[in-house]
């Protein structure tokens, strides 16, 4: 509701006796702490807190706000969540199935009955410590813990709680040490396995940085330089067919630097198969469609499993793209320069998984510095 205060040298106990007058403070109908002074008793001060309070109480404002939390405060998590995902109709159908499996595996079964007027920061510290204690994986934690933070601050904006319950969470930490990365000479083994298609999309991965769906969406159309790929689309791994890139706009684009090495795997496939609109990698079964994604991930599977090939225990194929950040950090390229070329949404993430393989940032900083000194 708000205090009320005197700003003078006596204690509160001596506050009825001295002569300075009061002071009251509150927080106004658009949330920013208000000042107000002159009031020459206690209750003057008081009187004043309770018009402001009841004034709130009774503003338009204020009663839709009740009206929300009375409709939303009862609610059960689950409920809340299937309306919810009616107004995430924008996202893309990986998105809508990747929030669905959260949804299903981790959300609702811990808080599927739970009323939502009742979270606050104890129950989502909770819910981590829970996942981590099942020895949930970090990937699936975070995705998690992130899922739950956009449904909670929707119920925030409506006015469900004073206080965000994220406020003061602290998310699943990641280990960078969980990336695995092949060396050379093993990326060098994966490059010789499986058929032509397999190796043009680990040419992509390790040499550009590529996503798996950017592999499998390469164009010969999209060497804009003789160093210089355009990546444009991927193929969705829901639907099968092409479409936005991550984190992008439709038409939306990111340049990637091209190894001559690339580009040639790029032009042999191209002379070798020939494309479809550009397109070198086809549903082998349909020409006319695009390159589902289990083609690959099960050659990737034998692979594996044939053990003929070394790879590192823990490798996924993901770990290609890995193999390019590694290999462009290692060279003392900027991370500011790796993170738009893997176009990740902005550069902490790059950071957070990366930082590990800069080499020794201090130190050469500590070398170059002496060098100016010494000039």
């Amino acid at each position: 509701m708000g205090s009320f205060f005197k700003e003078c040298e006596h204690p509160e106990s001596r506050w009825s006796k001295c002569s300075h007058e009061y002071k009251i403070r509150y927080r106004n109908a658009a949330g920013r702490q208000t000042e107000e002074s002159g009031f020459v008793n206690q209750e003057k001060a008081k009187a004043r807190l309770a018009e402001v309070y009841h004034a709130r109480k009774n503003s338009p404002q204020s009663q839709r706000k009740a009206e929300r939390i009375k409709k939303y405060g009862g609610m059960q998590f689950s409920v809340y969540t299937a309306e919810w995902l009616k107004g995430q109709r924008h996202q893309s159908p990986t998105s809508l199935r990747n929030i669905d499996s959260i949804l299903k595996n981790h959300l609702l079964p811990a808080f599927g009955s739970r009323r939502m007027g009742t979270f606050d920061h104890k129950v989502v510290e909770a819910f981590v410590e829970t996942m981590e204690r099942n020895g949930v994986g970090l990937a699936a934690q975070t995705n998690a813990f992130v899922r739950l933070k956009t449904i909670l601050l929707d119920a925030h904006r409506l006015g469900l709680y004073e206080d965000s319950p994220m406020n003061g969470v602290q998310p699943p930490q990641y280990d960078p040490e969980r990336v695995v990365i092949p060396s050379l000479a093993q990326l060098q083994e994966i490059r010789s396995a499986g058929d032509d298609a397999f190796r043009l999309v680990a040419e992509l991965m390790s040499g550009c940085g590529l996503r798996n769906g950017e592999a499998f969406a390469v164009n010969i159309n999209n060497i804009v330089a003789d160093d210089v790929y355009r990546v444009t689309e991927q193929v969705n791994q829901a639907t099968k067919t092409y479409a936005r890139l991550k984190h992008r706009k439709v038409g939306e684009y990111r340049d990637v630097p091209l190894p001559t090495r690339t580009k040639q795997a790029i032009e042999r496939y191209a002379d070798t198969y020939g494309t479809v609109d550009g397109y070198l990698l086809r549903n082998p079964k349909d020409i006319g469609l695009a390159m589902p994604h289990h083609v690959i991930h099960n050659q990737w599977q034998r692979i594996r499993a044939s053990g003929q090939v070394d790879i590192p225990e823990g490798m996924v194929l993901y770990g290609l793209r890995h193999f390019f950040a590694s290999n462009c950090l290692s060279n003392n390229i900027p991370i500011t320069d790796v993170a738009e070329w893997m176009g990740h949404r902005n550069i902490e993430i790059t950071f957070k998984i990366y930082r590990h393989l800069m080499p020794g940032s201090i130190s050469r900083a500590a070398q170059v510095l002496d060098l100016g000194l010494a000039a």
